[in-house]
């Protein structure tokens, strides 16, 4: 016989369950990113100063937020909620130099009015005296002012550079890029090209568009595509080889709209080799293309 009250019941633990499984996803970095956005909010400095920054960290919080909403890994959380905190740390930063400068204009023009008292009491020493001590303190108050806007404005430079990077690496995350000694390396794998050729596949070819991307998102860098082989067969052929895959990789960026001179080439045959060749697999890895990025200011690290 069946409890009158079992559907009723089982209704009720249904909904209970969906509701739990809907509760959005939250860490504590997103928590501590509300805590600082609510402290810029109440700032009257950033207010005054830098209502469009506040609005963009605003923005960016709420990408993260709907991450968390839609109950995305906390890892992607934490990754937006990371460059919202950022965003509302340059804003603080912003308000801030701002400040300053309204403080050297402010304190420059107590100084000019101090000036014209100056010369309107030339005839009573003691007061000249004075007002030669005060504009002193005004104008010591205006170096300590200079200098602090010129800290604030290194501060942001530095934030803003550690954000732009943090959004490169983002971007380069889908190509399985690798922090190096060197900078940002990428590899293409022997996969991605015709065996033994220098033609890039399909799947080369799209890889290949996500870099001309970010390089086009970021103009003032520049790449040295490397190419290299395994230990099999002749040492020219092997040269040339890895010689013609790098200027592939060269000839499908500039097709993509990349400027040559951004672009270096270098064949290395069989040097460099990243594991032993005594193996198939082995031998696969160390057929490969590497392409450097540079850094901010288009320079490569050369091997």
């Amino acid at each position: 016989m069946k409890h009158p009250y079992a559907t009723p019941l089982a209704i009720a633990v249904a909904v209970l369950l969906t509701a739990c499984g809907s509760m959005p996803t939250s860490t504590t970095l997103l928590e501590q990113t509300h805590t600082d956005y609510r402290m810029a909010q109440a700032s009257s400095n950033v207010n005054r100063f830098a209502p469009l920054e506040l609005k963009q960290a605003g923005d960016a919080l709420a990408l993260a937020d709907a991450s968390a909403k839609d109950n995305d890994k906390p890892a992607k959380v934490d990754e937006l909620a990371y460059l919202a905190k950022q965003k509302i740390a340059l804003t603080q930063e912003v308000a801030n130099q701002k400040f300053a400068e309204a403080e050297v204009l402010r304190i420059g023009k107590e100084a000019d009015q101090l000036r014209l008292q100056q010369r309107s009491n030339e005839a009573d020493a003691a007061k000249a005296k004075v007002a030669e001590a005060q504009q002193a303190a005004l104008l010591a108050q205006g170096d300590a002012a200079e200098a602090q806007r010129k800290t604030d404005e290194a501060r942001r430079v530095a934030l803003e550079a550690q954000t732009h990077n943090l959004q490169l690496q983002a971007q380069l995350a889908d190509m399985a890029a690798k922090q190096t000694e060197r900078g940002m390396v990428i590899t293409l794998g022997d996969v991605l090209f015709g065996t033994d050729q220098a033609r890039l596949t399909s799947e080369g070819l799209r890889t290949t568009q996500k870099l001309a991307d970010v390089l086009q998102q970021n103009p003032q860098r520049t790449v040295l595509v490397e190419g290299f082989t395994d230990s099999t067969g002749g040492s020219a052929h092997n040269q040339e080889l890895s010689d013609r895959r790098a200027a592939a990789v060269r000839a499908a960026l500039v097709s993509m709209g990349i400027a040559s001179g951004r672009v270096a080439t270098r064949g290395y045959g069989a040097a460099y080799p990243v594991a032993a060749n005594d193996t198939d697999q082995n031998r696969q890895m160390n057929r490969r293309v590497e392409i450097v990025l540079s850094d901010e200011t288009g320079k490569t690290v050369q091997r």
